[in-house]
């Protein structure tokens, strides 16, 4: 536009220049100079023009440039944001989580027929070592992924495991699906009310009575406005989380509990199945049985609880055509001393074999003082006495053989 107005200005200019020419006659020769001098004038506002045109040609093409860089950017920053925004809304919607229990101490294990054996000593244990990932799909729908690490120093091996993976569906408080490996019933839900699974496993678990996760469908929820009540039941494969392989059939764990008053809990539970043991080729004369009762309370200050366990068949599914019954008890408790400070004990008492080995027997018991170091960091001083018995017939006589297990050391548990 200004280069037009320009154009226009000279023209004026020359037009003015012109009319001053007539207005004043000269002579015959000054008239061909001015002649001369306009044509000249109008070659230069010719090329002027042009040069006028061939801006307004660059200066609209630039001007198009600009704006399909401007468009460009424009949606490139469109589509920044909309990548950002979905990698914002998939990390909100993902959880990361980890739990590691280890342990520095030193072990006095003796053998009463052969003396120490080659699991004493001091060292390092990872004794789980948990990292896990859940995503939120949407306010039903979810999955869980939890691996599984651990290390002791007497056996010298890691291993790594997937001990969680599954789907979830919660479609209510008292209606919780999930389908994969995820926690059975009874196991998680008595290490809530305990408190100290980082110093040892619960009652079935330390003696391999049951298994904390498997692979199959589990239901189970919350029932009431309060809470009053909760049930979980799983059907599994029976094999427990590091073994998912495929049996004949499946077994069958389920628990219900009831909550008189907060912080209080009476549970009961039981299990049935081949253990992931019986397969097309491989009959099982037996099937496991087990019972559980636990009574506990539980609040910031306290924790006290009994559990008790009777279990059939458990160990003989195959290798005996005889049953045999186990059965065994525990008892913890634990007080806040301060905020970060707790004193802690446990007594578990179990006999083993009453039918095949009446003299097979564990006795355990631990006392432990816990300092809360910092949110998600436990450390606690720990001494532990263990005393199993069993019958064996080599070396002759027939006689009891009982191992002896002391250990005292720093436990410690870190969750985040």
């Amino acid at each position: 536009m200004r280069s037009k107005m320009l154009v226009v200005a000279i023209a004026a200019g020359l037009g003015l220049a012109g009319a001053g020419v007539h207005a004043a006659p000269a002579p015959q020769d000054a008239q061909s100079t001015r002649s001369v001098e306009v044509e000249q004038l109008k070659a230069q506002l010719a090329a002027l023009q042009a040069k006028v045109d061939e801006l307004e040609q660059r200066t609209d093409a630039q001007s198009d440039i600009n704006v399909s860089t401007g468009q460009n950017i424009e949606a490139l920053q469109k589509t920044q944001t909309s990548s950002a925004s979905s990698l914002d809304k998939a990390l909100a919607d993902t959880k990361f989580s980890g739990k590691m229990f280890f342990d520095f101490s030193n072990i006095d294990q003796k053998n009463s027929d052969t003396g120490k054996t080659d699991a004493s000593g001091t060292g390092l244990d990872v004794k789980r070592f948990y990292l896990g990932v859940d995503h939120q799909f949407n306010d039903i729908w979810s999955a869980n992924l939890t691996t599984d690490f651990n290390y002791v120093s007497s056996d010298g091996e890691t291993n790594l495991f997937v001990k969680k993976a599954y789907v979830q569906g919660k479609f209510d408080q008292a209606a919780v699906l999930r389908i994969g490996s995820a926690d059975m019933p009874w196991i998680p839900f008595v290490e809530n009310y305990y408190g100290f699974r980082y110093v040892e496993n619960t009652l079935t678990d330390r003696l391999k009575y049951a298994n904390s996760a498997d692979w199959g469908v589990h239901l189970g929820g919350d029932i009431g406005a309060n809470k009053v009540a909760n049930y979980a039941v799983s059907v599994v494969n029976g094999g427990g989380y590091k073994n998912p392989g495929r049996s004949k059939g499946v077994d069958i764990e389920g628990r219900v509990g009831f909550v008189p008053f907060e912080g209080m809990i009476v549970a009961v539970g039981g299990y049935s199945g081949h253990l992931g043991k019986e397969t097309e080729s491989i009959d099982t004369p037996h099937t496991a049985q087990r019972g559980d009762v636990m009574v506990a309370y539980a609040d910031k200050k306290v924790r006290v609880g009994a559990e008790y366990f009777t279990a059939k068949d458990w160990g003989n599914l195959v290798l005996s055509p005889v049953g045999d019954k186990a059965d065994g008890y525990s008892f913890w408790a634990s007080y806040a001393l301060t905020d970060d400070v707790a004193l802690f004990g446990r007594y578990d008492n179990a006999k083993l074999s009453k039918d095949l080995d009446g003299q097979a027997k564990d006795v355990y018991y631990n006392l432990g003082l816990q300092y809360q170091v910092a949110k998600g960091f436990k450390l606690a001083a720990v001494w532990k006495h263990e005393k199993a018995d069993h019958s064996v017939s080599d070396p002759v006589p027939p006689h009891v053989q009982n191992v002896k297990t002391n250990e005292i050391g720093v436990f410690g548990e870190v969750a985040f």
